[in-house]
C-alpha cells in the first residue's frame, strides 16, 4: 500500500500553513491550561486555610485516591512532568498527607497510599472540579458533545505522541 496520496487529496499549501499555525496554538493552549489549574487548585487551598500543600501535591492526591501506587508508578505516568515527585512523596509524608511502607517484594520500591488527612484533601479537589464541571456546563462554556470531542481529540494527540516517542529508535 502506497503512503503517497492522490494530487486531489493533498492538502494546499496554504492549509499547511494554517494548519501547522493551529497546532501550535493548541500546544501553547495546553501548556497555559495546566497551569491555570494549578493556579485554580492553588487559590482554592489558599481560601479554605491549606497553605502547606502545592498544587502539584493537591493533584498527586487527588490522582492517588483510593489506590496503593509506588513512586516509580506515579512518575512513569507522567503526570507530573516539571517536578520532583520523590520530594513531593517525601514531604506528603512528612505533613501526614501519606502513609508510606518498603514493598515486600521489592525493598527498594515505598508504596504510598492517602492517610484521612489526604482523602478530605482528595476530597475538596474532588469538590472543586464537580463545581467547575457544574458551571461550565450550566454557564455553556462546554456542553457534553464539546467535552467529549475535546477529551477525544487530546487522547488522539496523547496516543501520536506516545507512538512517536516508542518508535524513535
Amino acid at each position: 500500500m502506497s503512503m503517497l496520496r492522490p494530487l486531489e487529496s493533498a492538502p494546499a499549501p496554504g492549509a499547511e500553513v494554517v494548519f501547522m499555525a493551529s497546532y501550535l496554538d493548541a500546544l501553547n493552549l495546553i501548556e497555559r491550561l495546566h497551569r491555570l489549574l494549578l493556579d485554580v487548585v492553588k487559590d482554592e487551598f489558599e481560601r479554605l486555610g491549606l497553605i502547606d500543600l502545592n498544587a502539584v501535591q493537591a493533584l498527586l492526591l487527588f490522582n492517588i485516591g483510593d489506590n496503593e501506587v509506588t513512586a516509580g508508578e506515579l512518575r512513569s505516568r507522567g503526570y507530573y512532568q516539571g517536578s520532583n515527585v520523590s520530594y513531593n512523596l517525601k514531604k506528603l509524608v512528612e505533613l501526614g498527607y501519606m502513609h508510606h511502607q518498603r514493598c515486600e517484594i521489592d525493598r527498594r520500591a515505598v508504596r504510598v497510599r492517602l492517610t484521612e488527612k489526604g482523602r478530605q484533601v482528595r476530597e475538596s479537589v474532588a469538590k472543586l472540579f464537580a463545581a467547575h464541571a457544574r458551571d461550565m456546563r450550566e454557564t455553556g462554556v462546554i456542553d457534553m458533545e464539546g467535552i467529549e470531542d475535546v477529551n477525544t481529540a487530546l487522547k488522539r494527540m496523547e496516543r501520536f505522541w506516545s507512538d512517536r516517542i516508542r518508535y524513535i529508535y
